[in-house]
């Protein structure tokens, strides 16, 4: 957990951070919460507690669960996320979206905001970058338009596997249709969580990668700003 984040949504966060995801992403900065069974071990009470304690703090914020992902404990979720609400705080869910609707629905009732990780447009690539298929993700990103859940959109720009032209362009013309999407946000690779690759002994590809240059960055913002997005 994560006491004060600030880049996991509006504001400050307390970030809970769930165990298991079912991508592989070659980026990963927490490759260390792909397992479910791994972590601590903790119960909704003795997350509230500690949610309880930094409240004061979290008045313009609010609580982000990330992980992993964390639609893979809708429940677990889901009872974090109502009595969030209960307490007067915003809540905020960071999800690569590959999951069956129904299991996110209950999450979603006490959901304010979505941070959809869209890995890539090119279902190729996608899969490429993931080890999964694009359209479990994509079709979440739409039922979210449905209902008009508000989501911020955040996009991993890599040097040489997500950074083509046609991918950036082809994912800032689907999500500019999404009339419930407030931003998107461009985030440069990095490699920050390459040690934990080492530390568990898994060979992380993309060690020679360098990050995006800033020009590149901005660059790909403003393909998001032409298709009517606000991005940054």
């Amino acid at each position: 957990m994560e006491t004060c984040g600030t880049v996991d949504g509006p504001g400050i966060r307390f970030v809970v951070f769930t165990q298991g995801c079912p991508l592989r992403c070659l980026y990963c900065h927490n490759p260390d919460c792909q397992e479910i069974h791994g972590g601590t071990v903790m119960t909704v009470d003795e997350i509230m507690a500690q949610i309880e304690h930094t409240k004061t703090y979290l008045r313009n914020g609010g609580v982000t669960v990330s992980g992993g992902e964390p639609l893979m404990q809708p429940e677990f979720v889901a009872e974090i996320f109502r009595r969030c609400h209960a307490m007067g705080l915003h809540t905020a869910l960071d999800t690569s979206g590959y999951v069956h609707i129904e299991a996110a629905e209950p999450v979603l009732e006490n959901t304010d905001l979505v941070l959809l990780d869209i890995k890539s447009y090119n279902s190729d690539l996608f899969h490429k970058v993931t080890s999964v298929s694009i359209e479990p993700t994509l079709n979440f990103a739409r039922y979210l338009a449905k209902i008009n859940k508000p989501a911020w959109i955040r996009f991993v720009l890599v040097p040489g596997l997500t950074d083509p032209e046609e991918n950036v362009v082809g994912l800032a013309e689907f999500v500019g249709n999404l009339d419930n999407v407030e931003r998107v946000e461009v985030l440069p690779f990095h490699k920050m969580g390459e040690y934990k690759w080492q530390q568990l002994s898994l060979p992380y590809v993309l060690g020679d990668t360098q990050p995006p240059t800033p020009e590149r960055v901005e660059h790909v913002i403003q393909i998001f700003r032409d298709h009517g997005l606000t991005a940054v």
